[in-house]
C-alpha cells in the first residue's frame, strides 16, 4: 500500500533529491523553460510552485525562506523581481508541463517546462482577460438604472 507516499523519490537520496530540484528550479527561474523528464518535471512543479507564490510578497522572511530552498542568491534576486511582478495577479498555475515525446538514448518520456507567462506564443492569440471574482454581486451594490424620460405628445397640445 501507497498510503500518504506524496513525494516521487525519483530514484535518488533525500540530499541528492533537493540538490537537484534546486538546480533545477534555479534554471528554470533563470532561463524561463527547460527540458527534462516528465517524473522530473512534475516534481519539479509542486517544488517551485510554493515558492512562486511565497515570492509574491516581499518580505524579508519570504526570501529567506526560498533562499533555503533554493541556495542561489541570483535566483532569488530574479524571482522576487522579475518573476513575481509578471505573475503578482494570477491566482496559482504559474508552470506549464508541455510532453515532447521520448529521448532517443533511453526513450524516456520528456517534457518542456516551463513559467507560463513568459511564453508569447500561448499568450499571442489570447485576448487580455477581464478579471472576474468568484463572489456574489448583491442587488444593492449594482447601480439602479435611470429612470426613462417621459415620452411628450405633441398632438394634445
Amino acid at each position: 500500500m501507497r498510503h500518504g507516499k506524496k513525494v516521487n523519490h525519483l530514484g535518488r537520496k533525500t540530499a541528492h533529491r533537493k540538490a537537484m530540484l534546486a538546480n533545477m528550479a534555479c534554471s528554470l527561474i533563470e532561463h524561463k523553460r527547460i527540458n527534462t523528464t516528465v517524473a522530473k518535471a512534475k516534481a519539479l512543479k509542486q517544488f517551485v510552485e510554493p515558492l512562486v507564490t511565497k515570492s509574491k510578497e516581499d518580505t524579508t522572511h519570504n526570501r529567506r525562506i526560498v533562499f533555503s530552498k533554493l541556495r542561489n542568491k541570483y535566483a532569488v534576486a530574479e524571482l522576487f523581481r522579475d518573476v513575481a511582478a509578471k505573475v503578482g495577479d494570477r491566482p496559482g498555475g504559474y508552470t506549464r508541463i508541455i510532453k515532447l515525446g521520448n529521448r532517443l538514448g533511453d526513450n524516456a518520456d520528456m517534457a518542456m517546462i516551463e513559467l507560463v507567462d513568459y511564453n508569447e506564443l500561448y499568450n499571442a492569440g489570447k485576448p487580455a482577460k477581464k478579471k472576474s471574482t468568484r463572489r456574489g454581486r448583491s442587488k444593492k451594490a449594482s447601480a439602479p438604472a435611470a429612470p426613462a424620460p417621459e415620452a411628450t405628445n405633441s398632438e394634445e397640445e
